[in-house]
């Protein structure tokens, strides 16, 4: 397939991303981030946000930067009362209480049918609640739809334990088809490519196809097609479910190493040494009822 390049567009989806991390991608990765007033303008760095306990998912606006363009105020994910049934009766969720504050990194932990994949789902707009309320990036889902909604999915990443890669396009293709269908530029797309690969350690498998990687190169195909376009959200569904532990590991490396520079992580995982060795919040799913186990 011929990537033919396209103007970008003024909203790329890239308008939620803090000016912090803008400024430590610029400043780490040399990447460049499009701010809210159009493609390449510098960052803005502002002092990093601290965390606030759990609330009722109000907060005042935050003041804005030396370019005067403000950023969303409040949590990144606020979930009130919600419980989603499916059509054959099977309860996936039950009264949900979350609150995620930007910048955080969360492990959803519970065994198989427990809800897990089924609360990403929600955050992503793949599914809808049955009741209650689901705030992304301040946006309420349920008023999202058509191209309101893909907006949204701009800037969220999602990282599937089955990878879902393109088994003939390279690892490079892979990657890169995110940008091509936002419509950056040939030379955007290659400026953030690049830098992505490197950051997963694949720079030197742009080449190969999915067929020819280990089952952990292929996830970490994954992981650089999710960030590519620099989402302030990741959303990842047992990441690290088909990987022997030493893949596992490297997988988190790669997670925390994102969530470090700004941007908000939400993992599933049965696995309990990688909760048990990682000092990040914990809420357990079971049977569609959550309770923190660790904040």
């Amino acid at each position: 397939m011929t990537m033919t390049p396209v103007a970008p567009r003024l909203d790329d989806g890239l308008s939620g991303l803090p000016d912090e991390v803008r400024a430590h991608l610029h400043s780490r990765l040399k990447v460049v981030v499009p701010a809210q007033g159009g493609p390449g303008a510098p960052p803005q760095p502002i002092s990093a946000t601290s965390a606030v306990p759990p609330g009722n998912g109000h907060s005042s606006s935050e003041a804005a930067s030396k370019s005067s363009v403000k950023e969303p105020a409040g949590p990144m994910v606020v979930l009130e009362n919600v419980s989603k049934v499916y059509k054959n009766g099977s309860q996936a969720l039950s009264q949900v209480n979350l609150q995620v504050n930007r910048g955080d990194f969360l492990f959803v932990t519970g065994p198989s049918g427990s809800g897990k994949s089924t609360l990403l789902k929600l955050l992503y707009g793949q599914e809808r609640p049955n009741e209650g309320n689901i705030l992304v990036n301040t946006e309420r889902l349920d008023r999202l739809k058509g191209n309101r909604l893909a907006m949204l999915r701009r800037r969220i990443g999602v990282v599937f334990q089955d990878y879902k890669l393109i088994p003939r396009r390279t690892v490079a293709e892979n990657v890169a088809f995110v940008l091509w269908a936002q419509g950056f530029t040939r030379k955007e797309i290659h400026r953030r490519l690049w830098p992505t690969l490197k950051m997963v350690g694949l720079q030197g498998k742009s080449q190969c196809f999915p067929d020819e990687l280990s089952g952990g190169e292929q996830q970490r195909v994954s992981i650089a097609r999710a960030v590519v376009s620099t989402p302030p959200l990741l959303l990842a569904d047992e990441p690290t479910g088909n990987l022997d532990s030493e893949n596992s590991l490297q997988v988190i490396k790669i997670l925390k190493k994102l969530n470090s520079i700004g941007i908000t992580v939400i993992v599933t995982t049965h696995d309990e040494h990688l909760v048990r060795i990682s000092n990040h919040p914990v809420v357990q799913l079971n049977n569609g009822v959550l309770r923190h186990l660790r904040c």
